[in-house]
């Protein structure tokens, strides 16, 4: 099992040592030849318009885009997240984004929360986070706030969190996500 780990800009390493840890094989992706042979890939958080304009620079955009409507297994997180949500960048996941939905970055916070999947509350830690104000019928909601906004979903192939996770010691979303990219991987 081989999955990728966009690294353009933002929470690279910390996905590269969650994943790592799971027992998996990462590959930095930093241009479109990195996304051959891949069983899936996490666009890690960050700063959602830097990172599209790196995909461009690269032209990964497209590629990236194709591949994802193709099939491939992807996990967005935090800025991932609004990449995959929007129209003229990945277009993963049918939903509307709220960017830094919870305020700046002094507003930044910790949070138990319940997702599904999950048989233990996970850590969710929220910094400048966006959340889903909607989402298409096709979307499964996994979890929300205790205000009850959407902090993570799922579309066919496309998984996004609002927080996090990497920043946690709790493996348990790149667990799911793993688990994702080997059933997604076993129907092709």
């Amino acid at each position: 099992m081989k999955i990728g780990v966009l690294a353009l800009q933002g929470a690279v390493s910390e996905h590269e040592q969650m994943l790592a840890d799971c027992g998996v094989d990462v590959q930095l992706v930093k241009g479109v030849t990195d996304l051959i042979d891949l069983d899936g890939l996490v666009i890690p958080g960050g700063e959602s318009t830097t990172i599209k304009k790196l995909l461009a620079k690269a032209s990964m955009l497209s590629v990236l885009k194709d591949k994802i409507l193709a099939g491939m297994p992807v996990l967005g997180t935090c800025a991932g997240l609004v990449l995959l949500t929007q129209d003229d960048a990945l277009n993963g996941l049918d939903g509307q984004v709220q960017r830094n939905g919870f305020g700046r970055q002094i507003d930044s916070f910790e949070e138990n929360i319940t997702i599904t999947g999950l048989d233990h509350p996970f850590p969710g830690i929220f910094i400048r986070a966006p959340y889903l104000e909607t989402v298409g019928p096709e979307v499964e909601i996994l979890g929300k706030t205790f205000d009850n906004r959407i902090i993570a979903a799922r579309q066919k192939n496309v998984m996004v969190t609002a927080f996090h996770p990497e920043l946690s010691e709790d493996s348990s979303i790149h667990e799911l996500f793993i688990t994702q990219c080997v059933n997604e991987n076993k129907m092709n």
